[in-house]
């Protein structure tokens, strides 16, 4: 046919199927290491090379007989990727969470060492050899996930935080600079802010990051307040300040102690105040502790409080000890890691009224909001304090002439330098439910424990141990064989030994798991621990009827 009497349809049609004949072919040329046409001389010249790389290193691989020792993903890795995903989806997300299935397979540590043949080796396993390993990792690992996961201040696995979590581990950032990680950078600051506001700070201005726990929260604290105090000591040291003094409950979490120990304050210097029937600071006992401190020459710096603590869940009473950190010009720390999450409630948010008097708090969205591993937070309402406090300003990473606004390079005010994104898997959550979602959520876990705490009341062998303010209830189950008997010492010690052997069936069946501990005077009890919206009323009286089972059993 003559050029000229081509339609301009045909002439469309002939385009198109050069145009997809043409894509193709690039696709095809780059996965064989070969150029294409139909780009610049510039273009061309750079995919050449890129093709090249490509062709080279197949080349590579081949002449070695494995890419293994290549830390690139390629086609090799895809089929192996999608195995594993499908497996972990299948094994640890779906299955691992029903209720059908257990929460663990038990296996002694010597069996469980030669089932999964840890052993390292000079030479590389084959995809199928760990395909294998993976899934015995997932079938030998606890399932803490599982609804009848009720053994510590974490659960649940929320689809948003685990697809959140995968971004994340996928594009492998470190959140310091804002070159590295422009969008986790932003989004920090952004949920920090957020979170200030719900404590309370005046238009959520103030200071804060991301950092690895509560543990390591708290410590952030005590340097902030230490450095309030004597601003001088970042450069001169502990070696002229007088002796440091801090203050927190006989029930709060033991890091305080720890962390005041390695930051050279000693745990001599951390004075334990004593804490009511419910386990809530006695104000009384703490004003005299910070007086016989100022007698004593030392400098009261900082009082930690604890807003559910860890075994009772008690909330102390942050507007007396509030009063009393102004009254006495002392930092006054929240540890909120466990019961921050009930801020997000219009109904139980009052179990933290004077959380906005502080001046900092820590904060565990991993723990009550359920979001993955781990996601801590430090919140502060002082300004800047620390970078004042933290930085360093090493030229190698943070300079000052780069060629955007240095301000969102906010890595040197942390400890570390290198650190995860854990942002996003909680923004992730955030975008998916709403505030509205978290506060749904909150509720929900709250009724649950009150329903519980009602049935503790009401079945026969079950008492409290104390009035639960939290989600986590304490109690003893008291078999039939002891309940008639005087409640004496030998009480108190057949007592003692009923959580340790129930627990250890409920291991060994993987039917449930939930932990147990004394306090101070008081033999084991039980502590159910209630942060999964999942669970049901139902799966109450299966956590009843599973300790009276086995306590009978023995």
């Amino acid at each position: 046919m003559p050029l000229n009497n081509i339609t301009d349809e045909q002439s469309s049609q002939a385009q198109m199927i050069e145009s997809s004949s043409k894509t193709k072919e690039i696709i095809e040329d780059f996965n064989n290491g070969s150029s294409s046409s139909g780009v610049s001389e510039d273009e061309d010249l750079d995919f050449q090379q890129k093709s090249s790389a490509n062709k080279n290193f197949k080349k590579m691989s081949i002449e070695n007989g494995s890419d293994r020792h290549v830390s690139l993903p390629s086609q090799h890795h895809e089929k192996f990727l999608r195995n594993l995903f499908d497996s972990v989806l299948k094994n640890a997300i779906f299955d691992g969470t029903k209720r059908e299935n257990r929460v663990l397979e038990w296996t002694d540590p010597e069996e469980l060492q030669k089932i999964l043949n840890m052993e390292l080796k000079d030479d590389a396993d084959t995809d199928e050899t760990l395909l294998k390993l993976a899934n015995e990792t997932i079938k030998y690992s606890v399932k803490t996930g599982h609804p009848y996961f009720v053994n510590q201040l974490f659960s649940c696995v929320d689809p948003y935080g685990f697809a959140g979590q995968l971004i994340t581990d996928a594009l492998n950032p470190s959140v310091y600079t804002y070159e590295v990680s422009p969008v986790f950078i932003l989004m920090e600051e952004i949920v920090l802010k957020e979170m200030r506001k719900i404590v309370g700070y005046h238009d959520g201005i103030g200071d804060g990051i991301f950092c690895p726990g509560g543990s390591i929260a708290n410590g952030y604290a005590i340097s902030c307040a230490r450095y309030h105090a004597y601003p001088e000591m970042k450069n001169k040291g502990l070696h002229n300040l007088p002796r440091l003094v801090i203050f927190t409950s006989i029930d709060a979490h033991y890091s305080v102690k720890k962390l005041a120990s390695f930051m050279g304050i000693g745990n001599d210097n951390v004075y334990l105040i004593n804490t009511d029937e419910i386990g809530k600071m006695d104000m009384n006992h703490l004003e005299s502790e910070i007086l016989r401190a100022k007698n004593e020459g030392a400098l009261p710096f900082m009082v930690s409080a604890t807003a559910g603590t860890t075994v009772l869940g008690a909330f102390d009473p942050l507007e007396k000890i509030a009063d009393l950190c102004e009254k006495y010009k002392i930092w006054m720390h929240v540890d909120a890691a466990w019961g921050g999450g009930a801020l997000m409630s219009k109904k139980y948010k009052k179990l933290l009224k004077g959380i906005e008097r502080s001046d900092s708090v820590t904060w565990n969205p991993h723990k009550m909001l359920a979001c993955p591993q781990q996601c801590s937070t430090f919140l502060c309402r002082h300004e800047g304090i620390l970078s004042e406090c933290h930085s360093s300003n090493a030229a190698y990473l943070f300079q000052k002439d780069k060629f955007y606004d240095t301000k969102f390079d906010t890595g040197d005010k942390h400890i570390q330098c290198g650190r995860r994104a854990d942002v996003y898997k909680f923004w992730y959550m955030w975008r998916a439910k709403g505030t509205k979602g978290f506060e749904k959520h909150i509720d929900s876990i709250f009724e649950k424990a009150e329903y519980f705490t009602d049935l503790v009341k009401k079945q026969e062998g079950f008492e409290l141990v104390s009035p639960p303010e939290c989600t986590n209830v304490c109690f003893w189950y008291i078999p039939k064989r002891l309940r008639n008997l005087p409640r004496d010492e030998h009480f108190v010690q057949e007592l003692h030994k009923i959580a340790p052997k129930v627990k250890e069936r409920m291991m060994k069946n993987g039917s449930m798991m939930i932990t147990y501990q004394p306090l101070r005077t008081k033999p084991n009890f039980f502590r159910l621990v209630l942060q999964d919206s999942s669970l049901t009323h139902q799966d109450m009286m299966h956590f009843v009827n599973t300790i009276e089972k086995y306590s009978e059993e023995l």
